[in-house]
């Protein structure tokens, strides 16, 4: 893809129904700047018409390997088409440039399956569920025990604002992922987000008496919603900070017609897999396939891989600043 291709190809993604809000064209910009990582945005084309696409982007680490994927810092990706010789061409390309640039793996995010005959990764779920059109219709739906949490944060008198930049988002995201004993993502990488979707991508924040709780990015996309980043005070559990949060940004959306609340990718067995089915979504599988070249097993790069518990318990006790400036550095590897 070019810059002259970006118009069209974004035009070709919110026309295929395949289509998520990661197979945008922005992605290209925001990966390129944020992390420096090189990108191959390939699409099909006859007659001058675009018939398919696939973002692809490459990281090439001496932790975590080399790899060609669809696409990193995304939930979802893979080949979408209006065709099935514009699927198979594209498929073919980026195989034949896995090759070319002697990958260990080339990574499908796919929703549904596509190439079952490569190994595939079951770790990782979905939730997404219809917005009803009636906000108390919405609000009637959150299991018993969640609609006990929303009603005592709006009890407590917390008030959601739409943040025009994302410092009270990166303040509470950052210390929620070092809490955690994980890198943060750089604030630039934010930055971009806003700058280049544009009113697509929005910032929720959670106060109390004015002082930041909670805070979420989403990012819009035709009749979607889907909150992607967040992050909590440690405080915002006492005040049932995080069910506000999402509460409010279901009303807001509901409010503007939106018809879809996508709640994210979550790993099996953890926290926020049982936090997203108290809120009565049902998860669903996500297809992760990997066409292994040099490497010889699926990578594994996540938390829950036992070899990164010492580095998790090492991160949790650095200054938060130093996490802040060392993160990134890390990070922008494992996309």
């Amino acid at each position: 893809m070019t810059s002259n291709d970006a118009a069209r190809w974004d035009e070709f993604v919110y026309a295929c129904p395949a289509a998520t809000f990661f197979h945008r064209a922005g992605w290209k910009e925001v990966i390129e700047r944020a992390f420096g990582h090189h990108t191959h945005f390939l699409l099909a084309e006859e007659n001058g018409t675009i018939q398919g696409i696939l973002p692809l982007a490459e990281i090439n680490s001496r932790l975590f390997g080399h790899s060609l994927s669809s696409l990193p810092f995304c939930v979802y990706g893979g080949i979408i088409a209006s065709t099935e010789p514009a699927r198979m061409a594209l498929d073919d390309a980026a195989q034949m440039l896995a090759a070319k640039l002697a990958v260990d793996f080339l990574e499908y995010r796919n929703i549904l399956p596509f190439h079952t005959d490569w190994p595939s990764k079951s770790l990782y779920v979905s939730f997404r569920k219809v917005i009803e059109p009636d906000v108390e219709a919405n609000m009637l739906a959150i299991p018993r025990k969640q609609r006990a949490m929303v009603r005592k944060g709006i009890k407590n008198g917390l008030a959601s604002e739409i943040d025009e930049s994302v410092e009270r988002f990166f303040s509470v995201f950052a210390d929620n992922v070092h809490r955690h004993g994980t890198p943060a993502l750089p604030k630039r990488y934010f930055v971009l987000l806003k700058e280049i979707f544009g009113s697509d991508c929005e910032v929720l924040s959670v106060v109390k008496d004015g002082l930041i709780l909670s805070s979420v990015l989403s990012f819009y996309f035709r009749d979607e919603v889907l909150p992607y980043y967040a992050g909590d005070t440690v405080e915002a559990r006492d005040f049932a900070a995080n069910d506000f949060k999402y509460w409010e940004l279901m009303r807001r959306a509901c409010e503007r017609g939106i018809k879809v609340f996508d709640y994210g990718r979550s790993k099996r067995g953890t926290g926020p897999f049982d936090f997203k089915k108290n809120w009565g979504f049902e998860p669903q599988p996500l297809h992760y396939e990997y066409q292994l070249l040099r490497a010889k097993t699926v990578p594994d790069t996540n938390p829950l891989n036992p070899k990164y518990q010492l580095f998790i318990k090492i991160w949790q006790k650095l200054p938060l600043p130093v996490a802040n400036w060392l993160g990134p550095h890390i990070v922008k590897n494992l996309g």
